[in-house]
């Protein structure tokens, strides 16, 4: 059994040859992404859930306030849910119209009155029949008032798949 001094010394030694080591390596190089090295996301995830996970998470300001949110989900499990009932909540979104609006209320225009002075989103029949498809998927809540917010808990998610669909 060693002393207590001799376990000091070679923690002491173990020490001071990570810091000789991180001393003498340059700092991991910016990705693409300007957020450090390329993969700084995986290894963090990697060294959480080393048998493998999904993670998203974002932070931004709004018009309507900051938005922090994050979700991790089992790709094991993800994989064998039924993805039928996530088939409306995509159809929603998959409209150039119904794209715009969730994009305009994010950036602050969250009234009717507003809404309908786009032209790109068509007569107001056209732009309560949008609104009624995105509030009944969930991407848009009815604030009162012919006022719409999207919901804090659908931002990132709502973003992330227009991010993934455009790359």
């Amino acid at each position: 059994m060693t002393s207590t001094e001799e376990r000091l010394a070679a923690l002491e030694a173990a020490v001071a040859r990570l810091t000789e080591r991180f001393e003498s390596e340059p700092a991991a190089a910016e990705g693409p992404s300007g957020y450090g090295g390329d993969f700084w996301l995986l290894d963090e995830l990697s060294r959480r859930r080393p048998q493998g996970g999904l993670i998203y998470a974002g932070q931004l300001d709004l018009p309507t306030g900051p938005v922090r949110w994050q979700m991790g989900v089992d790709p094991a499990e993800l994989l064998e849910s039924d993805w039928h009932e996530t088939a409306s909540a995509l159809a929603a979104l998959a409209h150039p119209v119904r794209l715009r609006l969730v994009q305009l209320v994010l950036t602050g225009v969250e009234t009717t009155a507003e809404l309908a002075q786009d032209e790109e989103l068509g007569t107001t029949g056209q732009l309560y029949h949008h609104l009624r498809q995105l509030v009944a998927a969930g991407w848009l809540v009815s604030a009162g008032r012919g006022r719409y917010t999207v919901p804090p808990h659908r931002v990132v998610p709502v973003l992330l798949v227009v991010a993934a669909a455009g790359r």
